[in-house]
Order: C-alpha cells, then structure tokens, then sequence
C-alpha cells in the first residue's frame, strides 16, 4: 500500500508559515532550520520543500534539481556553521522502523562536538 502525504505534518506547517522556525538556509527547494530539541551544540533539520514522506519517495520522485539543492544545502550549512574541518554527522530516518517521526522527508545535521557510535552495541 503506498503512503499518502499528510499536508497536516509539522514540518508541511513551517513550510506554509503557520508554525515559526528559526531559519538558517532557504533557497527554492530547501529550508533548513535549529531543531527545536537539539541533540548536539549545532542541530539544525534540513527539509526539501516538495510533499516527499521520506528519503525512498523523494528519490523516486524528485527532480535531479530538488535532490542536488538537498545535498549542496548540507555542505553550504556545514561551511556556515564551520563544521567542515572538525566534522559532522547527517541522519535521515525513513520509516517506522527507522525512527522517523515527522513524515515528511528531512535530514538533521549534527556538529560542534565530538559525536559517540552512531548505534548503540
């Protein structure tokens, strides 16, 4: 059964501008944000602007353009941020078993300390 985007998500809420953000990035097919529970001194979430549930629907379904402003809009927040020396960490659940809580298709990026084993052992 294929999943339906549900408009209601919080994150399809930011993107209309019915629930504030604190922004760091936009251009016309990314908004990137501060996560407003960060797990890390930087936790910013990054977010296509197009209805995508998760990473499998938006590489089924995006435009090369979509999923090139995706991947150029981590790297441009990563510099802004200066995490490109020290390092950082980007994590996208997909799906329950994955943890994703919000469908709608986003990346958090981490940085600003040094970050432990990504699962636990």
């Amino acid at each position: 059964m294929k999943e339906i985007y549900d408009s209601s998500n919080v994150f399809a809420r930011i993107l209309r501008g019915e629930i504030p953000c604190n922004k760091v990035f936009e251009d016309a097919h990314v908004l990137a944000f501060h996560d407003i529970h960060p797990q890390a001194p930087v936790h910013v979430v990054i977010i296509p602007k197009g209805p995508y549930i998760n990473m499998t629907d938006m590489a089924a379904r995006a435009t090369d353009a979509e999923m090139v402003a995706l991947f150029r809009a981590v790297r441009t927040i990563a510099l802004d941020m200066e995490l490109g020396e020290k390092g950082y960490r980007i994590l996208s659940n997909c799906g329950r078993h994955g943890g994703q809580e919000v469908p709608h298709m986003h990346l958090h990026l981490f940085g600003g300390q040094k970050l432990g084993p990504m699962l636990a052992h």
